[in-house]
């Protein structure tokens, strides 16, 4: 009987292929191979080497095997395995998503040449002009290097390849040949020394010895959770094991590195999607030998072929950016949790506001609850202050008496923080004649005007157009910004501190790459500035010099149609506001609102963010939303919203669903048409986990063989965070 392989492709297929295997080929789950596929040659990934030949069909057989060896190894196979059935999502493009770019196209899993430079002897080359400052560092840089650097290392630096040309043509550095591989030098002696509330959390954290356990670590901000995760690592992580530490975003990464290399010296790995494709690979077979890494990445860092992982952290679990937003719709810290579980060791997972998700499990007895309510150096908390700005003339956005406390901010020597949670000049556009909005062509979304730009753009679709100066319906001049942006407040507070410099940190201007290093930089220089920025500032940042926070607007999430709005608002606040004083010097916060008798911020004040914690998991209980129950929705997009709320209801009508299972709609997204698509969805609800991954099984099953128009799509979205 000819053996045969049942393959999985990087195609949105729910199913897989069978393939016969040459008689001189030997084969496992995981491995790669190249196979024919109607008039091509793909990359395929085996599953199954036992199920027998189908009956009356002649299989085409494998071509080759790309490596002797698996890629995916067991943990990891049965990880991808498990998303794909939890997730409703296809194994193939699952499976390859653990892959990095490099190895889906069927490139050979080996590390490109690299190359290294070193200074050239003093006194050769040409002198570097008076202005090339990068250039000037980059040399410097080299210069302070014990080894020739690679330009992978370069380039992770902060540095590129442009300048390093430069200086090649200056000869002001010259190759050099890479240094002999020595595996992972020894890791620094040094150990954070805790604070007796640290040194109490820490003996409660789960330890490799102990197998799968998960601890949520509440730590207010401030309080060194980081150095926790430092000193039990250097305590308890085995020298020739594997550690994963998951972090929210990309332009947190470098200051986390930074701090885990001062401990763990070459140690530390880095996973992100501004890795080119050679870097990534390069960290990919790192990881894969089973090297002893500590890897910092961001979510897709947990699919990695971890071989002998004994510690997962997840910083900062309540991080919305931990959720895929598309496609293979996992969670990060899910499934760092579920990886822990299968590899037998700890998961440790940290915040100053854990997720309501999280905070349940512990309350449950599912999870271990460790406090750690004291900030590191006896620092005291910020003392919060609710503005009331009914009736206040406000100046970009900020009243009087928020002008005033940057004022007196500035002039005692430090600096202030002000939160807009927009980007761009103004969200809208207006003609205060006729009445007049300037509307995304493409969606039901307003354009928001950047002015340094002179552009006006969508935030979901992208759309960009030229900014008027009239209005194109009555063709009146008074047509006029509305709203707060974080450029409008950068204006208005360079216009009122004209002698210090402002800021700003969002989206925008940190496109550069290491623009965000070097806003850091200049921030933790201690001298006299005025930050502005989004919720990029309020994730995990150590500004020692900011005493003063104010958050312009603190009302959005109070009036949400979103069931999760209230804990995401009381979130970005208490995260912003652990900005401030986590030095020596005090902190206040002001948080201008026009509903300071609101309850949630008037707890908010206490900073008793689990009380606050409770009574959101209440009004979720009574409400019959997650925790309590488990929900999915399923999302149509056609040409016409006739289309995909046709496709709804005929599921709806078709399918046999049982009675313990809540469906509702379909309704129309919230907004309803994007990028000229228009958006309905199915919200599915129930009280036990088993009977809705049924039938979202079988709900999947029934949409494939239908076969709907290649304009209509569908997707699941399993645990959803966006439920318009």
């Amino acid at each position: 009987m000819p053996r045969t392989a049942r393959i999985a492709l990087n195609r949105p297929l729910r199913r897989l292929f069978d393939y016969r295997i040459p008689e001189d080929l030997t084969l496992e789950p995981g491995q790669r191979v190249r196979v024919p596929f109607g008039h091509q040659t793909l990359t395929g990934l085996v599953v199954d080497t036992d199920t027998p030949p189908p009956d009356g069909i002649e299989l085409r057989s494998i071509e080759r095997a790309l490596e002797p060896w698996p890629v995916l190894p067991t943990e990891t196979f049965h990880l991808l395995n498990w998303a794909s059935r939890y997730y409703q999502h296809p194994l193939g493009e699952c499976l390859f998503m653990a892959l990095p770019p490099a190895l889906r196209r069927g490139q050979p899993a080996k590390e490109k040449h690299e190359s290294y430079w070193q200074p050239a002897p003093d006194g050769e080359g040409q002198a570097l002009p008076a202005n090339a400052h990068r250039q000037q560092a980059l040399l410097a840089w080299l210069q302070e290097q014990p080894a020739p650097a690679s330009t992978t290392s370069i380039r992770a630096a902060g540095f590129t390849t442009s300048q390093l040309k430069s200086l090649a043509d200056k000869q002001r550095i010259r190759p050099a040949a890479a240094p002999a591989f020595a595996g992972i030098a020894d890791e620094p002696e040094l150990t954070p020394t805790l604070t007796p509330a640290q040194s109490a959390a820490a003996e409660q954290l789960p330890t490799p010895a102990e197998g799968f356990n998960t601890a949520l670590l509440y730590g207010v901000t401030g309080s060194g959770k980081t150095e926790l995760y430092i000193h039990h690592l250097k305590t308890h992580l085995p020298k020739d094991r594997q550690a994963l530490v998951l972090v929210p975003e990309i332009n947190l990464t470098p200051q986390t590195v930074a701090r885990f290399r001062q401990y763990f010296g070459d140690r530390i790995g880095v996973w992100h999607s501004a890795l080119n494709d050679a870097e990534r690979l390069a960290v990919w077979l790192r990881v894969r030998r089973g090297e002893p890494l500590i890897l910092v990445g961001t979510r897709s860092a947990a699919l990695l072929p971890f071989t002998s992982l004994a510690t997962v952290i997840v910083d900062e679990e309540h991080d919305g950016s931990y959720k895929q937003g598309d496609g293979f719709r996992y969670s990060g810290r899910d499934l760092a949790v579920y990886r822990a579980r299968l590899n037998r060791c700890p998961a440790i997972l940290g915040s100053a506001t854990p997720s309501l998700e999280s905070y349940h499990n512990a309350k449950q007895g599912r999870y271990r609850l460790i406090r750690l309510e004291q900030r590191a150096q006896n620092t005291t908390p910020p003392s919060l202050h609710l503005l009331d700005i009914r009736s206040r003339p406000l100046e970009g956005g900020l009243s009087r008496p928020a002008i005033q406390a940057i004022r007196r901010t500035l002039e005692n020597g430090e600096q202030a923080l002000v939160f807009v949670n927009r980007r761009g000049y103004a969200p809208v556009m207006m003609c205060f004649d006729c009445g007049y909005v300037e509307e995304c062509p493409r969606c039901d979304t307003r354009l928001t005007y950047h002015r340094q730009d002179r552009a006006m753009r969508c935030h979901h679709c992208n759309y960009q157009a030229a900014a008027r100066d009239h209005c194109p319906s009555c063709q009146s001049e008074n047509f006029k910004p509305v709203g707060q942006g974080t450029e409008r407040a950068e204006d208005t507070l360079a216009e009122t501190f004209p002698d210090y410099p402002v800021v700003r940190v969002d989206r925008d201007s940190t496109q550069r790459k290491g623009s965000i290093q070097g806003i850091l930089q200049r921030v933790n220089s201690g001298h006299p500035c005025i930050l502005v920025g989004t919720q990029m500032l309020a994730k995990g940042h150590d500004f020692p010099n900011v005493t003063l926070v104010v958050v312009i607007n603190a009302d959005g999430g109070l009036f949400s149609t979103d069931f999760r709005a209230p804990e995401r608002l009381m979130q970005t606040l208490l995260q912003v506001s652990g900005r401030a004083g986590r030095a020596q010097k005090p902190g206040r916060v002001l948080i201008q609102t026009c509903h300071s008798d609101a309850a949630l911020l008037q707890q908010l004040c206490q900073h008793d963010y689990l009380t606050i914690a409770d009574q959101l998991l209440a009004e979720r209980q009574t409400g019959g939303f997650p925790p309590f129950r488990h929900m999915a929705i399923l999302r149509a997009e056609a040409d016409t919203m006739e289309q995909s709320l046709t496709l709804l209801n005929t599921v709806k009508a078709d399918a046999s669903f049982p009675s313990e299972l809540t469906v509702w709609g379909p309704l129309p997204a919230l907004i309803a048409r994007k990028a000229d698509r228009h958006r309905a969805q199915l919200v599915f609800l129930s009280d036990r986990r088993s009977c809705l991954n049924q039938a979202l099984s079988q709900l999947c099953t029934m949409l494939e063989l239908r076969k709907p128009s290649t304009r209509l799509r569908w997707s699941i979205d399993v645990d959803p965070i966006e439920t318009g």
